[in-house]
């Protein structure tokens, strides 16, 4: 193993303006540490990469072989059986979300009032990179990225089937509205709301603005671990750093194959549903076909993370975001179009007036029945956004340099949760018409699943079959741009904070985030993978309200020094130090013929 040195971004080749007065007084740099592998294929941090590699290779043992083991020590279920694999995901799922509902709580709706607030206040002009800092990327690409990064393949999976499931099992908050009338469709739609727009992109506009700003501002590892410096100093360099970072590490991992898994079903779901009808025979829908399914997606995102970022994440994003628009443009001519987007207004002012009431209910007081529905669905919605926050914020930032603090937060948080709130209220508005006027959505939703009832809704309008052909595509380039941005991600944790990191290395997390999704859905299907991601997603909700407070530390420090006579200073004599280099460049060139 020989040492590597790191070139991102704290490298000071050249001294500027902004590493002289906003830079800590610390001699690491980002991949400082780092050792090469197998003959330079591998750059990576000594502790972080071989820890987390380590955990995840006895996580999948104990996963596979937790039946031989259960029966061995005599583990058994609370109805006297065996304990498989799925049962004891379940139990952690129930401990997670029943015991720790409030942490939950807390954290999703801290990091959104404190982005907010970051955003409105007079931090809001503090540009990620420094004042002169230049975009990386167009505002479309930019927006493209963050769509296929946050939460694409979600909007397709639950687009349809949480506003059904909401309007048959009404959710606790709405409790007392008659379920299967239009009262409860409504309603289901405003909880819907509440779970994918505002509340999980206010995580990831906290956890994305901490990264970026103490990467780009303060010339630290692009690493969960530098939002932390106002509170650990150089400690983010040894072991606090390092369990940040690994559990950031997992925390990216589940969170991503609790995405993938939900995607591969609805890839699954879409062939058997569509391959009678295109090639006259019926794929099944098996734990063999997503495994399948999940070898091949994962090689085409192999070749997309080695095409690099530009090349691979940043062309599929804008493509998934074309088709995206698409679909839900033909939805909305198809469609009942004046139904749809009068539901998109009234549920999104009902949505609005009880957002401050929904943000804080944990339904204590209503029973097990109110507990057990929040549980599978509100609980598990934020431990997911939690512990898919790493993930996606170092990806945001990655992506961000150049954007202002409020630019960054309107853009994270406003655009995508729009966007969200059209769709679900076109896709489980369309469902709900075509309930109510002798459709059979609920009865697939209850007798097929969740992943039939999107084809099901399509199968009522005209072009379903178009639509439904887009939508399984889309799913399948989301699970590519998915994987490839995970990979990016796990990258920079597990390589001290380096943006350029050797090609093996990434296709080494692509090809171990497809492992993993495959060995949990054989293991125990999705209440597997949402057993995983809320396993990491409670303790990390108590670390994400430990950096709103170190965001603000930092922001309110760059805020100060801006305003200071020592910034002023050197701004004077940065400018007059450019003017004359100007001035002498002009006065040393050849001569131009011709030129007065």
């Amino acid at each position: 193993m020989a040492d590597s040195g790191g070139d991102e971004p704290s490298e000071r080749n050249s001294e500027t303006i902004q590493e002289r007065l906003f830079y800590p007084d610390a001699d690491q740099r980002s991949g400082g540490k780092n050792v090469q592998l197998f003959g330079g294929l591998f750059d990576v941090h000594p502790v972080v990469f071989p820890v987390s590699v380590c955990l995840i290779v006895l996580f999948v043992l104990i996963t596979l072989l937790f039946q031989p083991l259960a029966r061995v020590i005599g583990l058994r279920a609370a109805d006297g059986t065996l304990l498989t694999a799925a049962g004891a995901f379940g139990a952690i799922q129930r401990f997670g979300t029943t015991r720790f509902d409030w942490l939950l709580t807390l954290g999703t709706t801290g990091t959104l009032l404190t982005a907010l607030a970051l955003a409105v206040s007079k931090y809001g002009r503090i540009r990620i990179g420094g004042a002169h800092a230049e975009k990386e990327f167009s505002d479309f690409s930019w927006i493209a990225m963050l769509f296929s990064a946050g939460m694409g393949i979600g909007l397709i999976f639950y687009g349809v089937s949480e506003p059904m499931y909401g309007l048959q099992t009404l959710p606790p908050f709405f409790d007392g509205i008659e379920p299967k009338t239009p009262e409860a469709g409504k309603a289901a739609l405003v909880q819907t709301l509440f779970h994918w727009a505002l509340a999980p992109w206010g995580v990831y506009a906290l956890v994305g603005l901490g990264i970026a700003f103490f990467a780009f501002n303060r010339g630290l590892p692009l690493s969960l671990r530098s939002a932390f410096w106002p509170l650990l100093g150089d400690r983010i360099y040894g072991w606090p750093g390092h369990v940040i970072n690994i559990t950031a590490v997992f925390a990216t991992l589940f969170g991503l194959t609790t995405t993938l898994g939900l995607g591969v079903q609805q890839v699954n779901a879409g062939l058997s549903i569509l391959s009678p009808q295109l090639v006259g025979v019926a794929i099944p829908q098996t734990r063999l076909v997503e495994v399948s399914l999940i070898a091949a997606i994962t090689l085409v995102a192999t070749g997309s993370v080695a095409a690099g970022l530009d090349e691979g994440v940043k062309r599929l994003s804008s493509a998934n975001t074309v088709l995206m628009g698409a679909m839900l443009v033909l939805m909305l001519i198809v469609g009942p179009t004046s139904y749809l987007l009068g539901t998109f207004s009234s549920a999104m002012g009902m949505y609005l007036a009880v957002l401050p009431e929904m943000s804080l209910f944990t339904g204590t007081t209503l029973g097990a029945d109110a507990s057990a529905w929040l549980s599978n669905w509100t609980f598990f919605y934020w431990a997911w956004w939690i512990a898919w926050s790493p993930f996606v914020g170092i990806f945001i930032a990655r992506i961000s340099k150049g954007r202002t603090v409020r630019e960054f937060v309107a853009g994270v948080l406003v655009i995508p949760s729009l966007f969200g709130a059209l769709w679900f209220s076109a896709f489980g508005g369309a469902a709900i018409y075509a309930q109510f006027n002798g459709g059979e959505i609920l009865r697939v939703l209850n007798e097929q699943g969740q992943t039939a009832t999107i084809y099901a809704m399509l199968g009522e309008y005209p072009l379903g079959l178009l639509i439904s052909i887009i939508a399984t595509v889309l799913v399948a380039g989301m699970f590519v741009t998915s994987s490839d941005s995970g990979s990016l991600v796990i990258d920079h944790l597990t390589a001290g904070g380096k943006h350029d990191v050797p090609r093996a290395q990434r296709v080494f997390w692509a090809l171990t985030e497809g492992v993993v999704a495959a060995v949990l859905l054989l293991s125990g299907g999705l209440t597997a993978l949402q057993a995983a991601s809320i396993a990491i997603g409670v303790p990390f909700a108590a670390i994400l309200l430990l950096m709103c407070y170190a965001v603000y530390r930092g922001l309110k420090r760059e805020h100060a020094i801006i305003n200071s006579a020592a910034f002023a200073e050197q701004l004077e004599e940065t400018t007059a130090q450019s003017y004359g280099d100007i001035v002498r460049n002009n006065r040393d060139r050849d001569p131009v013929p011709g030129d007065d």
